[in-house]
């Protein structure tokens, strides 16, 4: 079984068991009520034109949350994406996640023309982390993509974490994605016309290894209910990305983000 496949078949059976855990309570509805929290940011960033690009760019990106009150989270990161937790008892949280995409075209880097544009979409799934010590927390996502592309995407992502003070905490650790081969030839691919058009050797990918690399950040409680950071990414292409003719001859494997964020959390019953 691909790696895909593997993480595919654990969240699977994650969220074939949720129906059970709101059953358990009054149906659906007891399960909605309760208190529930909805955390809201943005971040700003300095990154690389297109994903397997050469030239950085200042951008910005919403950060959004939610689920139901349960045990304050030990951690949490810029990299995860949009979530629904449908299961969060401290030490283990799962549910929904989802992520925006926007469109690429030939307009975003001159590197891109001749290439077919990418479509703005985004990618919905599931999500599973817990915390195999008390200062480390894994998480992993599987997301399938929609009007973008129509593959599907798997990040992996293990992060330390160390309170200097009350109000500032480091964190870091590795980071690994996975993506099948719909994903990689929305993103990756030349077909024969677009070679023709964009001058670059055609490639047919597969699915695989998409990155690996290591992230880190400093983060500072302000009040009670914000946050704000500071953080730095680097990944380095593999796999099919890497070997992609747009990479290959416009791009660069080595991918670095740098930037700051800032959250703001709000409670509320139902």
């Amino acid at each position: 079984m691909s790696p895909v496949g593997k993480i595919s078949a654990v969240l699977a059976t994650v969220m074939l068991a949720m129906p059970g855990a709101a059953e358990a309570g009054e149906g659906t509805f007891g399960w909605l009520s309760g208190d529930w929290y909805l955390t809201i940011g943005a971040t700003g960033m300095v990154a690389p034109n297109f994903e397997g690009g050469k030239k950085y760019l200042l951008s910005a990106s919403p950060i959004i949350s939610l689920g139901k009150a349960g045990p304050e989270a030990r951690f949490t990161s810029r990299n995860d994406n949009i979530s629904l937790a449908l299961v969060d008892d401290g030490s283990i949280r799962a549910g929904l996640t989802g992520k925006f995409l926007f469109s690429r075209d030939d307009g975003d880097a001159d590197e891109l023309r001749g290439l077919d544009p990418v479509r703005w979409g985004g990618e919905v799934g599931g999500f599973f982390e817990f915390y195999p010590t008390d200062w480390i927390r894994a998480r992993a996502e599987l997301r399938h993509g929609i009007r973008a592309h129509n593959g599907f995407v798997a990040d992996i992502a293990a992060d330390a974490f160390y309170d200097v003070t009350s109000a500032i905490r480091i964190s870091g650790g590795p980071r690994v994605s996975f993506a099948s081969s719909k994903y990689f030839d929305a993103y990756y691919g030349v077909d024969a016309q677009e070679a023709v058009a964009s001058g670059l050797s055609e490639y047919h990918p597969g699915g695989g290894l998409k990155s690996a690399g290591l992230g880190g950040a400093v983060t500072w409680k302000v009040t009670e209910p914000m946050t704000a950071s500071l953080f730095g990414e680097y990944s380095r292409l593999m796999g099919p990305a890497a070997d992609s003719s747009l990479v290959r001859e416009r791009g660069d494997r080595n991918q670095f983000t740098v930037g700051v964020s800032t959250t703001y959390r709000f409670d509320f019953t139902m």
